[in-house]
């Protein structure tokens, strides 16, 4: 157990000599926009150390770790430790090795878990009980403590178990491409001004419509933040819809729509009457995303049988390869800029050039 600055500032240097090091994270993230970080596990396969942050206080001891370029950080799906991590310390864990990935380019499941990896792997089966516990709670209980344990303890063992045979099947490299641009991602920060795209439903409404919920949903946004709220907690989804849809242009208009909790009504009527008058006033408009024409769908069916041709060869997910969504953006992209990202790297002569190929045909 790590439980002050001086031990985690002592133990970060220890670290720091280490070639590879697994990391994990525990936290509580439900109604709140950032997850509040209960621990923070590390092990080189060996021994295994808990870093309370309730106790230790600033974090700055593992950010210069995280950015020690001769350590490989091992993380299983990585996403939401990634995120957490980078608010809590101001650093993203790099290089990073994600088992989830190496497992994926190995055959497996895409979204195969901890659990399951370990399973498949080593045929250890580990208790899932604690998945859903109070890690902002303490005192933490034993049995808290002997699951966050176990969640890491194996990852330098498989990072070891995996890298060997993604080497053996010259796929390293594509693991590395992975893994740098969930990083990337990672530290790129979500654009308000994109969050209606994200909205279920969003394709019924028309353009001014479009314009109303494009400015409300960038207000939401970047007030759920400031707010360290849930999007949901603060404004629903279908409450803005419904306001995109209706543009009540005062508080009696807005009332009537019976969708906003009343003490939302009370404290953001004013905003969003505000917010809805200018888009009104000033005629804006948003054009709805593109959609695929008939005779693209049918290009789409084409490349998604390719997709299923290759990765069947490659004894692999197709989604890894590319999902609908991935192609459907392929389709869509102008002629003359460059492809979209997940395309670009390991995947180019994989699969890109085929399917560009098979578009031109058409």
């Amino acid at each position: 157990m790590i439980e002050s600055a001086r031990q985690l500032e002592h133990w970060a240097g220890v670290w720091q000599g280490f070639g590879v090091l697994g990391i994990d994270t525990e936290f509580v993230r439900e109604r709140t926009w950032r997850a509040d970080l209960g621990l923070v596990q590390v092990s080189d396969g060996e021994t295994v150390w808990l870093v309370d942050p309730l106790k230790t206080g600033s974090l700055d001891p593992l950010s210069e770790l995280f950015e020690q370029p001769s350590l490989v950080k091992i993380i299983h799906a990585p996403s939401e430790d990634l995120d957490v991590l980078l608010y809590t310390t101001g650093a993203c864990p790099a290089p990073l090795f994600d088992t989830q990935v190496a497992c994926a380019l190995l055959g497996q499941s895409l979204q195969m878990g901890y659990h399951n990896a370990a399973e498949w792997l080593f045929g250890v089966a580990i208790d899932k009980g604690e998945t859903r516990s109070n890690w902002c709670k303490r005192p933490l209980r034993h049995a808290q403590l002997h699951y966050a344990a176990l969640d890491v303890c194996l990852l330098p063992l498989m990072y070891r178990e995996l890298n060997a045979r993604l080497v053996n099947l010259s796929r390293d490299g594509w693991l590395n491409e992975e893994c740098a641009r969930q990083v990337q991602q990672a530290q790129t920060p979500a654009d308000p001004e994109q969050a209606w795209k994200r909205i279920n439903g969003n394709g019924k409404l028309d353009e001014a419509s479009l314009a109303v919920l494009k400015s409300l949903a960038t207000w939401r946004d970047l007030e759920a933040e400031k707010r360290n709220l849930a999007r949901g907690f603060f404004i629903k989804d279908a409450a803005l819809l419904e306001l995109a849809r209706h543009k009540p242009g005062n508080q009696q208009a807005l009332a009537s729509l019976g969708i906003l909790h009343p003490r939302v009504l009370e404290r953001q009527a004013p905003a969003i009457i505000r917010i809805i008058g200018k888009v009104v006033r000033e005629n804006q408009k948003v054009s709805p995303q593109k959609m695929l024409t008939p005779s693209q769908r049918k290009r789409l069916k084409g490349m998604k049988r390719l997709v299923k041709k290759k990765s069947e060869e490659l004894s692999i997910e197709p989604a890894l390869l590319a999902s609908k969504r991935h192609l459907e953006g392929l389709i869509l992209s102008s002629p003359g800029e460059p492809l979209p990202e997940h395309f670009a790297g390991w995947r180019k002569e994989v699969i890109t050039d085929a399917l560009v190929a098979l578009m031109e045909e058409h």
